[in-house]
């Protein structure tokens, strides 16, 4: 009789787990997307079962308002980025039912930014422009509408550094740095 109830249990067991989807984030997904100020080329490689390294290629654009001089200008130019990405809750969607294609799930990140001098344009003909690299811990949710389309909002406060000394001022500048995105994109 025991024996035969081991055999059942080990049985169901084999059976349950070959029924059971192991939630993870995919192998790996590109697409498009745009936003408040910008154009971005990403690309998301599965590196563990609720982690992805994100890069990405883009234009992006930056506001800035002076309420001290009362003027106001923008400046779009290239970026890249690299972010690990931890899709904390993966897991939990996918045993409520909820859809985790395309990485539909909550994240926390590490965005790592560089903006190059390279070429940029801008409304303000006195504006020097400085490369700068930026580290912000980021919060953020990704879901799905359909089969490609997706939308991401993030938030987070982080870092930056203004490289100033390549054109010949003494020090480079750092500062506090606020990554608030909000992009709408479509997955190849």
């Amino acid at each position: 009789m025991m024996k035969k109830l081991l055999v059942t249990l080990i049985l169901c067991g084999f059976l349950f787990n070959s029924w059971a989807q192991d939630a993870s984030v995919e192998k790996s997904t590109f697409g498009v997307q745009t936003g408040w100020f910008g154009f971005w080329l990403y690309n998301e490689a599965k590196l563990s079962k609720e982690i992805v390294l994100r890069s990405e290629i883009g234009i992006s654009g930056e506001f800035y308002i002076n309420g001290y001089y009362d003027n106001s200008w923008f400046l779009v130019g290239p970026t890249f980025s690299l972010e690990p990405k931890w899709y904390y809750n993966i897991k939990r969607r996918n045993d409520k039912g909820k859809s985790i294609s395309g990485n539909s799930a909550n994240f926390i990140s590490l965005n790592t930014k560089f903006v190059p001098d390279w070429f940029y344009t801008t409304n303000n003909d006195k504006l020097i422009f400085f490369e700068q690299l930026s580290i912000i811990p980021t919060w953020g949710i990704r879901r799905n509408i359909g089969n490609h389309f997706n939308y991401e909002a993030g938030i987070g406060l982080g870092y930056i550094i203004y490289f100033r000394q390549r054109v010949s001022i003494s020090e480079n500048e750092h500062d506090v740095a606020v990554n608030l995105h909000l992009r709408i994109g479509y997955k190849f």
